[in-house]
């Protein structure tokens, strides 16, 4: 019963969290701003969404076969449909609870392709880090040429930025001595958990030994160049913000990356993240959260759109 409560609080709480940030997005705007937002949002320059939607089927599609270079070394060598399709189940499956499309993802190519869960659940991990590792110099280099903005917008809400990089730290102390007294441990539980993390890093050990780590690190940039991309070019689609510059649309996209890990896929709070982060440029309030609720609910239609096929598709190409 209190793991049943505990999984429906784990699942439930994001997307609560995500209804309370809609509400909060538009209760925070008098009747004439309501107006400017919807009509900002109905005038859009569709030519430019359906660009910045073609950019994002680019970016799923080169990431799906970036995975390849990562599960060869494993000896898995995958359907380039099933790692696509794998991929977009996940994507979907995070919409519903957070970092469940992992599991979901790794769980699904093992399946489909009969292999070991511990080794595509060990790749994802890896790719994941990696794709931290370049959000991470994303943050770092838009941090030193913003950094007044970014300050200054951090000092008007009272947040101490520090303070985050602290907690981060803290877990990743905790996270050692987890591994640690699992090693040691001579109990049959912490010994089967000792041979799934070692089957784990297995998997996340495959970046070294890969053969083609030029062509990862290709797909790697054109993966986060696209995500930039599609969100640049979005900015055509409206009058107020296609004069605005790259540093806008950098900060505009940080803000909006971690809008995306508090609630499923960013719900309610996405289009806020990225009305503040264009409001410290000049944008109208209106017109930022017009902007975040287009490229929100665009991406997030797309990946309705192709994780629903996913679960009708995969079965058919898989039926031996």
């Amino acid at each position: 019963m209190k793991k049943a409560i505990n999984k429906g609080i784990k699942t439930f709480a994001p997307m609560a969290l995500g209804v309370f940030f809609i509400w909060y997005s538009l209760s925070k705007f008098s009747s004439e701003e309501l107006n400017q937002l919807w009509l900002n949002i109905k005038n859009v320059d569709l030519i430019w969404v359906v660009i910045s939607l073609l950019m994002g089927v680019l970016s799923h599609l080169s990431r799906a076969y970036r995975w390849k270079f990562l599960l060869e070394p494993v000896q898995i060598l995958p359907k380039f449909y099933n790692s696509f399709l794998a991929l977009m189940l996940g994507y979907l499956a995070n919409l519903g609870i957070p970092r469940s499309g992992e599991v979901l993802r790794g769980a699904t190519l093992a399946s489909y392709e009969n292999e070991k869960f511990e080794k595509t659940f060990g790749t994802i991990i890896t790719e994941r880090l990696v794709d931290m590792l370049m959000l991470l110099a994303i943050v770092g280099l838009t941090s030193i040429s913003q950094s007044a903005k970014i300050f200054a917008f951090f000092s008007s809400q009272n947040i101490n930025p520090f303070f985050g990089g602290l907690v981060i730290i803290t877990l990743i102390l905790l996270l050692i001595v987890g591994f640690r007294i699992i090693k040691n441990s001579r109990l049959p539980f912490f010994q089967k958990l000792k041979n799934f993390i070692e089957e784990l890093f297995n998997g996340m050990k495959s970046v070294f030994s890969m053969k083609k780590k030029a062509y990862f690190l290709i797909h790697t940039f054109i993966i986060w160049g696209l995500y930039v991309g599609m969100f640049y070019v979005l900015k055509f689609a409206f009058p107020e913000t296609q004069q605005l510059g790259l540093e806008a649309i950098f900060v505009a996209f940080i803000f909006g990356a971690f809008a995306m890990t508090v609630t499923n896929g960013g719900i309610g709070l996405y289009p806020i993240a990225i009305g503040i982060a264009f409001n410290t440029f000049g944008v109208s309030s209106a017109t930022g959260e017009a902007f975040g609720w287009v490229m929100w609910g665009t991406q997030t239609g797309l990946v309705i759109v192709l994780g629903g096929l996913s679960f009708l598709v995969l079965p058919l190409l898989n039926r031996r």
